[in-house]
């Protein structure tokens, strides 16, 4: 999702700092990239839950590009079990990459928007932050937190002329994903009314929307993108 958003971005002629924890793989798609956008991509190693790691990403961005119009917080990972089974280090994992870091990112990139009386901040949720899911605990803890936590910023930054809002992927057809069984990957599908998955480039183009003044005046929601996958009662077909 992540990819494909800043494949949009850059085709939309937005510059874009990227990061990522795996620098292997963020210098392999930033090579990629800079061979069709030379001049508008740069990446930096990050571990977005540490502090110092997105204090060293906001300087490296402020030397390239200057200040920050849209910060996309889209870090993410999944830890699975019923709350007993989960240990604790997983369950602080998941609280920081998942909601710590857009405190911390926001924290460091807030301050440009503020000055310029402008910006966009978009944060990846889920339609498991929505609704509930069986074990999965700490991953609709940690979404959930994010959910709530949109209106707040919302209603913080609005005075200053600051957009904040999340979009809420369901299943989508992601590598990992397609990494499981067949199996697996056609009982999501028929999950869905549209017998389908989300792509990532959908994500992405829901991304740009809520960052661009496309979406003005949109704040403090949350958008999901999930091939409906979010929106039955669970109740059994009645004849």
């Amino acid at each position: 999702m992540g990819l494909s958003a800043t494949e949009l971005f850059l085709k939309k002629g937005w510059n874009v700092m990227m990061a990522d924890l795996d620098e292997k793989s963020g210098r392999k798609v930033l090579k990629n990239l800079q061979e069709k956008y030379p001049n508008q991509v740069d990446f930096q190693q990050t571990n977005v839950a540490e502090n110092e790691s997105v204090q060293n990403l906001k300087k490296k961005t402020a030397e390239k590009f200057g200040k920050v119009n849209s910060l996309i917080n889209n870090a993410g990972i999944f830890t699975k079990g019923a709350l007993h089974e989960v240990d604790e280090k997983s369950w602080d994992r998941i609280m920081a990459v998942d909601v710590k870091s857009i405190y911390l990112m926001t924290k460091a990139f807030i301050s440009d928007m503020i000055e310029q009386g402008k910006g966009t901040i978009v944060n990846t949720a889920s339609i498991s932050g929505l609704t509930g899911d069986y074990n999965m605990a700490a991953y609709n803890a940690a979404k959930g937190a994010v959910v709530n936590l949109v209106r707040a910023m919302a209603l913080d930054y609005g005075k200053y002329n600051i957009r904040v809002n999340n979009v809420n992927p369901g299943p989508t057809n992601t590598p990992m994903f397609q990494a499981n069984p067949q199996a697996v990957i056609d009982q999501f599908k028929s999950a869905s009314p549209l017998n389908r998955l989300a792509e990532p480039e959908q994500i992405a183009k829901v991304m740009y929307f809520l960052a661009s003044d496309d979406s003005d005046p949109i704040t403090g929601e949350n958008i999901p993108v999930s091939a409906g996958f979010e929106i039955y009662s669970g109740q059994p077909v009645q004849n």
